[in-house]
């Protein structure tokens, strides 16, 4: 890496934001960096605006979390987690070679991460696609009901109506502020379930995540799309009934999840 390393640094609390930075500042004098951010939201609008080599994340952060965070990257942003996750979660990051670091981070750790880092910059060492460990940390380890059939519905409202929605129907689910909008062929509807504990109920054959707040159904894909900057999309199809013209959507799929769709 030729020029000048830049950093992101994400945690809701400001002193051990100042914390880290000092230790940076001392262990990796050449690296700059270029913001700081208390909640996810932050950071995910400061990775896409600043495009830092490298972001160091907290987990638990209030709007998103630092997995999700990271699941929405789309630049060549390596991402070092900074966690109070037990060994379940530092396991499953050693298997996928993600970095991390425990709280309270300690210089002799930390010395270990840079080394890592600059050794990768140097390197131009591919970035790990993280789509299965994100998915895996975000769900946490398997519950007792994880063998529970698939859902075959969703009780969903539409103004002061509200509904059961059957699955099959159920084009896209995508994540809006306090809500998750249910679209299908017959409109919008919402629900109060948070994504992540959506996807646990859902067949993973038929929905696929693409993106940290959207999750399709891969029954209704008819395609993908590259922009001229390389950025994937996925477009899904509505079923053509009674003779009437099919329309279509096109959905931005985030880097963490475009392996899925390589064959495609």
């Amino acid at each position: 890496m030729t020029r000048t390393p830049t950093a992101l640094i994400a945690d809701d609390e400001e002193h051990l934001r100042t914390h880290l930075r000092g230790k940076l500042e001392r262990l990796w004098p050449e690296l700059r960096i270029v913001g700081e951010a208390a909640n996810g939201v932050e950071a995910a609008q400061a990775i896409a605006q600043l495009a830092p080599a490298v972001a160091f994340l907290d987990i638990k952060m209030p709007g998103l979390s630092g997995l999700e965070v990271a699941q929405g990257i789309e630049t060549d942003t390596r991402v070092v987690f900074v966690t109070a996750f037990d060994q379940y979660a530092l396991d499953a990051f050693e298997r996928e070679a993600v970095d991390y670091l425990v709280k309270p981070v300690t210089d002799e750790r930390l010395a270990r991460s840079v080394e890592r880092l600059r050794k990768a910059f140097q390197e131009a060492a591919p970035l790990p696609e993280l789509a299965q460990l994100l998915s895996q940390l975000t769900r946490g380890p398997a519950r007792p009901e994880a063998g529970a059939p698939p859902l075959r519905w969703v009780r969903a409202s539409r103004g002061n109506t509200t509904s059961h929605v059957p699955i099959q129907d159920v084009l896209y689910f995508q994540a809006d502020d306090k809500y998750v909008v249910v679209h299908t062929r017959d409109g919008e509807h919402l629900i109060r379930t948070p994504l992540a504990e959506l996807m646990e109920g859902l067949d993973p054959d038929t929905f696929w995540q693409v993106h940290r707040s959207t999750i399709v159904n891969m029954e209704y894909v008819a395609g993908t799309r590259r922009d001229d900057a390389g950025r994937l999309f996925v477009r899904l199809q509505n079923r053509e009934t009674q003779g009437e013209t099919k329309s279509e959507t096109e959905l931005p799929v985030s880097r963490a999840y475009a392996h899925r769709f390589r064959q495609m």
